[in-house]
């Protein structure tokens, strides 16, 4: 379930979204006959469009004042761009799911979506959901809450543990040395083969920062901002610590970019980002992929000096948001149907199950509602326990161009073995902050 691949979206519609939002709180027929009628757009994916239209069914049950409509969201060319396209056309939905944080900055910054922390009981909603923890880094610059996480793939990096052992690993290594030092005893016994075999190290598209680049430096700065706003307030000396530590890499041969097919599961390739969705995919296509014997699934390595626990990292998730075009009425509505989903644990588990996509709660591994759930799947216990410490993405309209100085002016030159890592630092972010004047 990784991010739509997309292009930058540029909200061109902005002033057309603005008026709409503005004008957007008449009454427009949504109630009738005492029946307030909301639209729900359900991300294009047939298991969750399945999950809320259940749930939907259920809450109407319970509350026939309000009618749920669950549609799957148009997907022309993109999610995001067939939602911009109904914000300007003024057929938006009340609701709708399948929002990351950076676009959700781009519809907050046009005034297409509500801020949910003025929504009524907002806060008894975190509470319930006991999600309060893993709310604090979705904490927008202006001090809103415009997205509500629905899941929190926690992403984790995985180690073929058979190939460690060989090497005289009991465990995958928790700091740069200790990595360092795997790659040296790899390169000893199988010059072939690499630790890192991936060649999006060496491409610029800016998704592709969230599964390299973010998951090491929000291990190394402690979960600090990148972006807050339009100020660049990354942590100077943890990116550089994460850039050196990769060009340690490439000089110890370590790192491959060249095209290669399945290369942690051939052994190519030891060390690679892997998220949840990937485990339902070994069952069925490598069955030889066994956790804790084939590989091992461990947090990003820091920096040496650094706790080794509770180690930040970066949250592949998305979430809901409220438009700002729905009626008084459907948004009252739709803060309803928020409460009632998520007042309920047992919704989350049956989202679990239906779609093996993390629920952002700080309770995954103690809340007995989902304690069968992962005794039956081993493989996600793991991504539940680093739920509290996964980072979202940044609040920034500007994300995907960010994001691709990055890699432009930073990652792939050092990965590449063409630019100082310090150098490197000093490039990316003069571009960055010249990006956000």
């Amino acid at each position: 379930m990784k991010f739509k691949k997309a292009a930058s979206l540029v909200l061109a519609t902005s002033l057309t979204v603005s008026g709409l939002a503005a004008c957007s709180n008449e009454s427009d027929g949504s109630t009738k006959d005492g029946v307030t009628t909301i639209e729900f757009w359900a991300a294009p994916n047939p298991t969750q469009q399945v999950y809320w239209k259940e749930v939907a069914e259920e809450f109407s049950k319970e509350h026939p004042d309000i009618k749920v409509n669950v549609s799957p969201m148009k997907e022309s060319p993109t999610s995001e761009a067939g939602i911009q396209s109904a914000l300007a056309g003024g057929s938006a939905p009340t609701m709708s799911e399948n929002i990351n944080r950076g676009f959700a900055a781009q519809l907050s910054e046009s005034k297409a979506i509500l801020p949910l922390d003025e929504l009524e009981g907002w806060d008894e909603i975190k509470k319930k959901r006991n999600m309060e923890d893993t709310m604090k880094g979705w904490q927008f610059a202006d001090g809103h809450q415009y997205v509500l996480p629905i899941y929190s793939n926690a992403m984790l990096f995985g180690w073929r543990l058979d190939v460690l052992k060989e090497l005289g690993f009991n465990e995958p290594p928790k700091t740069y040395s200790e990595m360092l030092e795997v790659a040296k005893k790899l390169k000893e016994k199988h010059p072939d083969k690499y630790v890192w075999a991936k060649p999006d190290l060496a491409d610029p598209t800016g998704w592709k920062r969230w599964f390299d680049f973010f998951m090491l430096y929000n291990a190394a700065s402690d979960g600090n901002k990148f972006v807050e706003g339009t100020d660049f307030t990354a942590d100077k000396e943890a990116g550089k610590q994460v850039l050196g530590f990769v060009d340690e890499l490439q000089k110890a041969d370590a790192l491959m970019t060249r095209q290669s097919k399945d290369p942690f599961e051939s052994g190519l390739g030891i060390f690679t980002d892997i998220g949840p969705w990937t485990i339902s995919y070994w069952k069925e296509k490598f069955p030889k992929m066994k956790l804790n014997e084939t590989y091992a699934l461990a947090l990003p390595p820091v920096p040496d000096g650094m706790d080794t626990e509770n180690v930040k990292t970066f949250a592949d998730t998305k979430g809901l948001v409220v438009y700002a075009s729905a009626t008084k009425e459907q948004q009252k509505a739709a803060g309803e149907f928020i409460k009632w989903v998520y007042s309920n644990p047992e919704n989350d588990l049956k989202w679990l199950e239906k779609t093996n996509l993390p629920p952002a709660r700080d309770d995954l591994t103690t809340n007995d509602t989902f304690k069968a759930f992962f005794e039956n799947n081993p493989a996600l216990q793991p991504y539940a326990a680093a739920v509290p410490n996964a980072i979202p993405p940044m609040d920034n309209s500007k994300y995907n161009e960010i994001q691709t100085l990055i890699g432009q002016k930073a990652f792939n030159p050092v990965v590449k073995g063409e630019k100082d890592p310090k150098a490197a630092w000093k490039d990316m972010q003069e571009a960055i902050e010249g990006a956000l004047k």
